[in-house]
């Protein structure tokens, strides 16, 4: 499995490849706990399109990042470019509703750099 974070000042992306289970579960969830509070919520977007495979352990580490957030009362998970296979498990599931998605990384960590000088008051010009 392969795990590369990028951390941004509005958010952190956890971009993952390969295979996800239970072993790497182990692996992918240590990175999160590190990247934890590199941003304020924290916020975290998830690129697993380059999964091959995954069983529930994907699952299992977004539900547990759910979990943890709900417990702060902060925090917002952003999926970029998920399969249609997660979108129907999550459904099943009912987490697809504590999720946000998106299309692109770049436009994303745009979006919420926007959203940030918003809320600070900045507007563009």
């Amino acid at each position: 499995m392969r795990i590369e974070t990028i951390r941004h000042l509005h958010c952190t992306v956890l971009r993952a490849g390969g295979e996800l289970d239970h072993a790497g579960r182990v692996r992918f969830s240590a990175c999160i706990d590190a990247a934890w509070g590199w941003t304020p919520g924290p916020v975290l977007v998830f690129d697993l399109a380059d999964l091959e495979f995954y069983d529930s352990s994907v699952i299992g580490v977004l539900a547990m990042v759910m979990q943890r957030m709900e417990e702060e009362g902060s925090g917002r998970i952003i999926l970029v470019r998920p399969s249609e296979h997660l979108l129907t498990v999550l459904r099943l599931t009912d987490l697809l509703s504590h999720v946000e998605l998106r299309e692109s990384i770049e436009k994303t960590v745009a979006e919420l750099t926007l959203e940030s000088g918003e809320s600070a008051g900045i507007r563009p010009r």
